[in-house]
Protein backbone atom coordinates (compact mmCIF):
# COMPACT_ATOMS: atom_id res chain seq x y z
CA UNK A 1 0.00 0.00 0.00
CA UNK A 2 0.86 3.66 -0.51
CA UNK A 3 1.56 5.60 2.06
CA UNK A 4 -0.17 8.90 1.91
CA UNK A 5 2.63 11.28 3.68
CA UNK A 6 1.01 14.28 2.65
CA UNK A 7 -2.25 15.98 3.83
CA UNK A 8 -3.24 17.11 1.06
CA UNK A 9 -3.13 13.92 -0.66
CA UNK A 10 -4.98 12.54 1.95
CA UNK A 11 -7.70 14.75 2.15
CA UNK A 12 -8.28 13.98 -1.53
CA UNK A 13 -8.31 10.00 -0.81
CA UNK A 14 -11.06 11.04 1.44
CA UNK A 15 -13.01 12.25 -1.20
CA UNK A 16 -16.05 9.33 -2.22
CA UNK A 17 -18.12 8.58 -4.89
CA UNK A 18 -20.82 8.51 -1.88
CA UNK A 19 -21.48 11.76 0.28
CA UNK A 20 -22.32 9.79 3.70
CA UNK A 21 -18.80 8.47 3.50
CA UNK A 22 -17.19 12.03 2.14
CA UNK A 23 -19.17 14.08 5.19
CA UNK A 24 -17.26 11.53 7.80
CA UNK A 25 -13.89 11.25 6.23
CA UNK A 26 -12.90 14.84 5.78
CA UNK A 27 -13.71 16.04 9.56
CA UNK A 28 -12.05 13.43 11.19
CA UNK A 29 -9.18 14.31 9.03
CA UNK A 30 -9.48 17.90 9.77
CA UNK A 31 -9.80 17.15 13.58
CA UNK A 32 -8.85 14.52 14.75
CA UNK A 33 -6.22 12.67 12.29
CA UNK A 34 -2.85 14.64 13.38
CA UNK A 35 -3.29 13.24 16.87
CA UNK A 36 -3.47 9.43 15.64
CA UNK A 37 -0.91 7.64 16.68
CA UNK A 38 1.45 6.26 13.68
CA UNK A 39 -0.35 2.90 13.80
CA UNK A 40 -3.80 4.45 13.40
CA UNK A 41 -2.58 6.60 10.82
CA UNK A 42 -1.73 3.22 9.08
CA UNK A 43 -4.63 1.68 10.00
CA UNK A 44 -6.91 5.05 8.65
CA UNK A 45 -5.27 4.99 5.55
CA UNK A 46 -5.65 1.14 5.11
CA UNK A 47 -9.30 1.87 5.68
CA UNK A 48 -9.47 4.53 3.18
CA UNK A 49 -8.09 1.40 0.36
CA UNK A 50 -11.52 -0.23 0.87
CA UNK A 51 -14.17 0.03 -1.60
CA UNK A 52 -16.75 2.29 -0.80
CA UNK A 53 -19.89 0.02 -0.80
CA UNK A 54 -17.98 -1.79 1.77
CA UNK A 55 -17.51 1.37 3.74
CA UNK A 56 -21.23 2.57 3.48
CA UNK A 57 -22.24 -0.81 4.83
CA UNK A 58 -19.82 -0.50 8.19
CA UNK A 59 -20.41 2.99 8.70
CA UNK A 60 -24.57 2.69 8.55
CA UNK A 61 -24.25 -0.44 10.57
CA UNK A 62 -25.66 -3.16 7.95
CA UNK A 63 -22.48 -5.05 7.76
CA UNK A 64 -19.61 -6.12 10.35
CA UNK A 65 -16.26 -5.40 9.58
CA UNK A 66 -14.44 -8.35 9.94
CA UNK A 67 -10.92 -6.96 10.24
CA UNK A 68 -10.55 -5.99 13.80
CA UNK A 69 -8.57 -2.76 13.15
CA UNK A 70 -10.20 -1.70 10.86
CA UNK A 71 -13.22 -2.03 12.62
CA UNK A 72 -11.96 -0.07 15.87
CA UNK A 73 -11.41 2.89 13.04
CA UNK A 74 -14.96 3.09 12.02
CA UNK A 75 -16.30 3.07 15.76
CA UNK A 76 -13.46 6.03 16.37
CA UNK A 77 -14.70 7.75 13.51
CA UNK A 78 -18.30 7.17 14.37
CA UNK A 79 -17.43 8.12 17.94
CA UNK A 80 -15.85 11.53 16.78
CA UNK A 81 -18.85 12.20 15.13
CA UNK A 82 -21.72 11.44 17.77
CA UNK A 83 -20.10 14.13 19.70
Amino acid sequence: MTTLDSKSRLKWACRRGMLELDVLFRPFVDDAYDALSEEDKAIFQRLLTCDDPDLFAWFMGHQDCQDKELAAMVDMILNRVKV
